[in-house]
């Protein structure tokens, strides 16, 4: 099952990046919740469901352009895999690329994302869910 947990991981991965909003709701249990933490976003929430996910990809796509998730590492941990990632983007309105690392906890029941959690580092979200670096 963790294996299978790691490919769905990656299909959100996937479908993120092309922005086929279709295809992530098809992958997210309705019951999803992510947090967006402060120290990642001028703008932290949290989206619930499919519509905090829409809600989702409306704001970020509002302020960025040329949005990818790189996952660079997989852990995992049970129901969750723990995964490393590096965001770059543009600034629609100033063109400025950026470039944010930051580790995220999935956790996954029955095939579906129904949780995701972000925190600043991979040992930080190692410990989240029982595992050291």
């Amino acid at each position: 099952m963790a294996r299978e947990n790691v490919e769905v991981v990656r299909r959100l991965n996937s479908a993120f990046n092309s922005g086929d909003i279709d295809a992530v709701l098809a992958l997210v249990d309705p019951s999803f919740e992510a947090q967006v933490p402060a120290e990642f976003s001028p703008e932290p929430d949290i989206y619930r469901g499919h519509d905090g996910i829409r809600r989702y990809f409306d704001s970020f796509n509002d302020a960025m352009s040329e949005i990818c998730f790189h996952q660079d590492g997989f852990r995992e941990a049970g129901p969750s895999v723990v995964v490393e990632v590096r965001l770059t983007a543009k600034g629609r309105t100033t063109g400025i690329a950026v470039e944010q690392r930051f580790a995220q906890v999935w956790t996954l029941r029955d095939r579906r994302a129904v949780e995701v959690r972000t925190y600043a580092s991979m040992p930080e979200a190692l410990a989240s869910v029982g595992l050291g670096a």
